[in-house]
């Protein structure tokens, strides 16, 4: 049976972790200690969860609790640029199907659960959205043959992987600045156990921004499918429990529209997969920034 894990904050303010039982949490943490990233270094079996959750009635309403991003404390947040076949034909440059996929890493400070508010930096107001599927590892592995890739994936989550437009060229040969701002991505708001997939090359991906469907995909059009991903990274890391690898976002994003439309304060993200659910966002000025840093820095530079 299919199990949503996911880490949160207790109202009283604690970390916790446990199982989503409906509109319920079963706080598994209170009761056996440890946390999600133990769960999988321990070898995630499903059934076993399964049996630790369905003893108990939930400890918490979902709305009662913070919901961080599912798994906290992996070493790695591994993300594919371009791999929906339309997203290569968004960019209008007439190039031919890339040939290996394009990665790029994120800090996981750059990321919030579900539920909560993306930050937008003072910085740049070109805030986007990008709705994708990540996989979360639970076997660890070095170049894994792609007959056995499956194996190494505990399950799935969805990814907002915002994106500051502008920062993404703020230096030359790299996207790390645009991509890592903090909190202007979510993941969450829960990892559904990898048995909730009957068929991964049948999965609809869906944004919709204030009501409206901006992205709609299937994986189907993926150019560099699940499996091909996980064993292609394993040539040059060895995959621990805990990563996540999000594998790409379709086409719409706000970039793409003439004139562009970014996010802003009081706007709604939702992304959804019928095999996961939904994570749902709005969007806040970063509450901890005075002023754009970067100009300060800039201005100390040049006197």
């Amino acid at each position: 049976m299919p199990i949503k894990l996911t880490t949160f904050t207790t109202p009283e303010g604690q970390v916790s972790w446990g199982a989503v039982l409906g509109e319920g949490l079963v706080d598994l943490g209170a009761r056996h200690g440890g946390s999600v990233l133990q769960l999988l270094n321990a070898g995630l079996v499903a059934e076993e969860v399964e049996a630790r959750s369905v003893q108990h009635s939930p400890d918490f309403a979902l709305d009662d609790v913070m919901l961080m991003p599912p798994v906290v404390g992996g070493s790695k947040i591994i993300c594919v640029g371009v791999n929906y076949k339309n997203r290569n034909a968004e960019y209008r440059d007439d190039s031919p199907d890339p040939e290996w996929p394009s990665l790029f890493m994120r800090a996981q400070e750059s990321f919030t659960g579900g539920g909560q508010d993306l930050w937008r930096p003072p910085e740049s107001e070109q805030l986007d959205y990008e709705g994708e599927i990540a996989l979360v590892i639970g076997k660890p592995g070095h170049r894994i043959p792609q007959a056995h890739a499956m194996d190494h994936i505990a399950g799935y989550t969805l990814m907002n992987e915002g994106t500051i437009r502008d920062w993404v060229r703020h230096a030359k040969f790299n996207v790390t600045q645009g991509k890592n701002f903090s909190r202007s991505g979510a993941i969450g708001p829960w990892m559904m156990t990898s048995d909730a997939v009957r068929d991964c090359n049948a999965m609809t991906l869906e944004t919709v921004v204030n009501g409206e469907l901006r992205q709609q995909d299937t994986t189907a059009r993926l150019m560099f499918p699940f499996d091909y991903l996980v064993s292609y990274l394993s040539i040059f890391y060895t995959l621990q429990p805990g990563d996540i690898i999000s594998t790409g976002t379709p086409n719409g994003a706000g970039a793409r529209f003439d004139p562009p439309i970014y996010l802003a304060p009081g706007d709604i993200i939702e992304v959804s997969c019928p095999e996961i659910g939904t994570l749902r966002n709005g969007v806040i000025d970063d509450p901890e920034a005075h002023g754009s840093h970067v100009t300060q820095l800039h201005a100390n530079t040049h006197r």
